[in-house]
């Protein structure tokens, strides 16, 4: 398969993790290990998988002036994401708060920071060449609106991961051709989890992902169910967002939805077999030798 261009408009967040030995409850303190400190956010998640992946990647978004947006910078640019298009702006960085038991389990609290203001005011996206729009909810809605609306006037696929789901989506969804979604977005959605149902919101495809239980999919073509890859699973933070980066490229590049939704389940299941975000991410080589092993 040829190099692909992805362009991903979406958060970046400093990822403060403490694993646990069990998630605590309401009102509970738990003691945890100790602190580990690494980029995230969804956008920068997503980017930085895909150029795992083999991808040329350029990442839009924003952090603030400080000493965590550069050192956010500074690990997405290393991991060979273009950052040029990540504006730094007089704000606190976005902070995502992990906690992960063993098994993979986890809970997360983010503050949006610098992502929550962002927006495409004056801001081209250089989106000739590029082979696909990926988009996320971690930023406001209507700036990416804004991109999609871009993505579409130059012919470009646009692929949007709802999540973390918010209300008003029904414009963006106008203008979306892959919907990703897991259940509980989809719930909120359409009130189910059949991607056919989320067809009737706007978008030309529909991925719905079942963690364990692999994903569904449905486009013009038909339906398709993949099941998960048996790995031992370490921590499942950034298996989502990694899965939902395959899944772009897959589609990016021409393949139909169930291929696409398979190689995406593999990607997703290896990114549980690490600890962190970006750190666990699988290469395309990892992917493919794990789907060689499983055919």
């Amino acid at each position: 398969m040829r190099e692909l261009e992805l362009v991903v408009v979406g958060s970046l967040n400093m990822d403060l993790t403490v694993p646990v030995t069990r998630l605590p409850g309401r009102g509970e303190t738990v003691a945890g290990a100790a602190l580990v400190r690494a980029a995230g956010g969804k956008g920068a998640n997503q980017a930085v998988a895909a150029a795992r992946l083999g991808a040329r990647v350029r990442l839009v978004g924003q952090v603030g002036d400080d000493a965590l947006g550069h050192d956010l910078l500074a690990a997405v640019a290393g991991e060979g994401v273009d950052v040029s298009g990540v504006r730094q702006v007089p704000a606190g960085t976005g902070l995502a708060m992990i906690v992960v038991e063993d098994g993979g389990e986890n809970m997360i609290t983010v503050s949006r920071g610098a992502n929550g203001l962002f927006h495409l005011t004056e801001l081209d996206l250089d989106l000739p060449g590029a082979d696909a729009l990926l988009l996320q909810l971690e930023i406001p809605v209507a700036a990416c609106l804004a991109a999609a609306r871009q993505a579409r006037a130059h012919g470009v696929p646009v692929i949007l991961n709802a999540a973390p789901y918010t209300q008003g989506l029904d414009e963006l969804l106008a203008q979306v051709d892959l919907l990703i979604v897991n259940e509980s977005e989809a719930a909120a959605l359409c009130g189910g989890t059949d991607p056919a149902e989320l067809l009737a919101l706007g978008p030309r495809a529909a991925v719905v992902t079942l963690g364990r239980r692999g994903a569904r999919g449905q486009d013009a073509y038909g339906a398709c169910q993949m099941p998960s890859f048996q790995v031992s699973v370490v921590d499942a933070v950034g298996a989502g967002d990694t899965f939902c980066a395959q899944l772009a490229l897959a589609h990016a590049g021409g393949l139909p939805l169930a291929q696409a939704v398979r190689r995406a389940c593999a990607a997703g299941a290896l990114a549980t077999t690490a600890h962190g975000a970006q750190t666990a991410m699988p290469t395309a080589g990892e992917v493919e030798r794990l789907l060689a092993h499983a055919s």
